[in-house]
């Protein structure tokens, strides 16, 4: 099956196109957007993965579902485009990244820029129907980002990965640890920031290891 992902992506994940589960995922998915109204736009399903080429990833932060709101998702987990109300878990993101770094928090919502600079933000299911949180779960797309996952904590070397919230934590489980820094904390929403997301520093602590390991740390 011909995907149309980045490059260094579609080498590394080429086997799953071709498994039975993909292929029905992609039915699937091509007779939602058919008919109903679907976030992101299809353009933007890949754009985690075609914003940070896989030999590229020095950090790794995984979301659930895309947001189903309006003009909201934009392919990449917890970013809204530019001009686009900040959701609250967006807005506590830049909260801690304010207490921990000093960093005022930004005008806009995009983390185009985090993806620059080698941040994949990737969620576990990569489309949904709009209104409905949680619509396409288990149809394939988890398997899918598994592989992702799985493919970079084997393949690359020293990555940090940002576990925010039980469903996180369990779809990171596999991550060997004595090869990467893995960052565990509840999820940034508003039920759960106060529990221990702000305050956990984790921005800092990623730049800490990446200056250990001799890479560039993340203009957050």
């Amino acid at each position: 099956m011909n995907v149309r992902i980045e490059p260094t992506w579609k080498s590394r994940l080429s086997a799953e196109f071709e498994k039975p589960y993909f292929q029905q995922l992609t039915t699937f998915v091509r007779d939602e957007y058919s008919k109903y109204k679907i976030y992101p736009p299809g353009k933007d399903i890949f754009r985690a993965f075609d914003r940070c080429p896989a030999e590229k990833v020095k950090v790794v932060i995984i979301g659930q579902d895309p947001y189903h709101g309006p003009n909201q998702a934009n392919g990449l987990c917890f970013s809204v485009n530019e001009g686009i109300q900040m959701p609250p878990s967006l807005i506590n993101i830049f909260k801690e990244i304010r207490n921990d770094l000093g960093k005022e928090i930004p005008p806009s919502g995009s983390l185009d820029r985090w993806a620059d600079q080698g941040v994949l933000l990737l969620n576990a299911t990569l489309t949904v129907r709009a209104n409905q949180a949680g619509s396409h779960q288990n149809k394939g797309w988890e398997t899918f980002t598994d592989a992702a996952i799985r493919t970079l904590a084997d393949e690359n070397e020293s990555l940090v990965f940002m576990l925010w919230g039980s469903y996180a934590q369990k779809k990171g489980e596999f991550i060997d640890s004595s090869r990467h820094y893995v960052l565990k904390s509840v999820h940034p929403s508003p039920l759960s920031a106060n529990r221990g997301f702000f305050g956990s520093r984790h921005f800092s602590k990623t730049n800490a290891y990446l200056r250990s390991k001799g890479k560039k740390e993340i203009d957050w």
